[in-house]
């Protein structure tokens, strides 16, 4: 089977804190989508898999992916009422404020839609399941595209909820893992070819998912202790299939291989201590927990943005401190530009972010034109945002 037989539907969104829509929908037929139309309703294979979900933007691509699976009516969004920045008043002295402090964002992760197109190919037959050299072909081109997108604007940083996705299967999730995972390398000050490396490791740390059956792959409750064992079984699957390509290091085979251990030797599957974890595992191990507590799955709602990153950072005992270091200063929890809710009652506007307290940025009182030091003024200890 050929590499551009595969096709998958990598989407990426964007939402805005404290922004709530009200949204209608309509159900039109899909030759009739436009580009720039948000679905309304998730497109599910029969696996139970979402391959578009709810709120995605439709483009060329993912219409004519539609069409080719034999989707011939969809619903879109329509008629959604303005969010509630055009409603809210900004002070005179709130826009003085906001224009004195505004401060872009670190540069960040940006994947044009020629990659995204490519990508969507290509890591839906790196996971066929068949290790073939052509698999090794498709995970360097892959690799390569995101090693260039990170160039091509010297990325340093990834917007969290550019990432997050409503809902995932095993390809989405691995080109997340693979992107969060670069970013942290890069974030580390690590070689090109480590970087490299380590986004292949993530292409491919749950290959061996495909040797689990479906039934425990997709169970829609909480595995029994027989299937967990089954499902603990994936990394080694995925660490021999790897192994037996002689394309891929020993070092990316590793990383497969332990990217579920612990520094503390809690996890899976040889429960190996902080000494003996390879670093790239470290780094995947913080960048799949990660993107697993934003993704909705069939047996738990997806965390906030907020909320996962809490939790990872409560993990001091888990997770290697450099990786997590890494992590904290490449999010963006809060993009600058974005309206968020304090607990004092005032809504805000984002306008300085810092890699050191990314919970807490400086915002605006888009009322009273206070400024909000989240993160250094003292006074603003009791102030949190919502």
């Amino acid at each position: 089977m050929r590499y551009n037989e595969y096709i998958i539907f990598v989407s990426y969104f964007i939402y805005e804190i404290g922004v709530r829509k009200m949204i209608r929908r309509k159900l039109i037929k899909t030759r009739s989508v436009t580009p720039g139309m948000k679905i309304d309703q998730a497109i599910i294979d029969r696996l139970g898999r979402v391959l578009v979900a709810r709120g995605a933007v439709l483009d060329e691509y993912i219409v004519d992916s539609l069409l080719k699976l034999g989707v011939m009516n969809v619903y879109i969004q329509d008629g959604e009422e303005e969010p509630d920045d055009d409603k809210i008043v900004i002070s005179k002295a709130a826009e003085k404020q906001i224009e004195k402090l505004y401060t872009e964002d670190r540069s960040k992760l940006t994947l044009s839609n020629s990659v995204k197109k490519r990508v969507a190919e290509g890591i839906q037959f790196i996971y066929s399941g068949d290790m073939s050299p052509a698999v090794s072909d498709a995970t360097a081109s892959i690799t390569n595209d995101l090693l260039d997108a990170i160039d091509s604007n010297d990325a340093m940083a990834i917007d969290i909820s550019a990432l997050k996705t409503s809902d995932e299967y095993t390809f989405k999730h691995s080109v997340d893992v693979a992107t969060i995972s670069m970013i942290l390398a890069k974030q580390q000050g690590l070689s090109r070819q480590h970087i490299y490396e380590i986004g292949v490791a993530g292409l491919l740390h749950d290959v061996g998912k495909t040797k689990v059956p479906i039934e425990i792959l997709n169970k829609p409750g909480r595995l029994d202790d027989e299937e967990f064992a089954v499902m603990k079984q994936h990394s080694v699957f995925s660490y021999r299939m790897v192994q037996n390509n002689p394309e891929f290091s020993n070092e990316i085979a590793l990383a497969v291989l332990q990217h579920h251990e612990k520094i503390n030797g809690a996890g899976y599957p040889m429960g190996v201590n902080e000494s003996q974890i390879t670093p790239y595992a470290k780094i995947l191990s913080v960048a799949d927990i990660y993107d697993a507590l934003v993704t909705e799955r069939p047996y738990k709602p997806a965390f906030t943005q907020r909320d996962a990153v809490e939790m990872i950072m409560s993990m001091t005992n888990e997770l290697d401190m450099k990786a997590m270091k890494s992590f904290l200063e490449s999010m963006i929890l809060y993009p600058v530009g974005s309206i968020v809710e304090l607990s004092n009652g005032e809504k805000a506007k984002v306008v300085r972010n810092s890699p050191h307290y990314i919970l807490r940025p400086t915002v605006v009182g888009l009322t009273s034109g206070k400024v909000y030091n989240l993160g250094e003024d003292l006074s603003c200890a009791n102030v949190i945002i919502l």
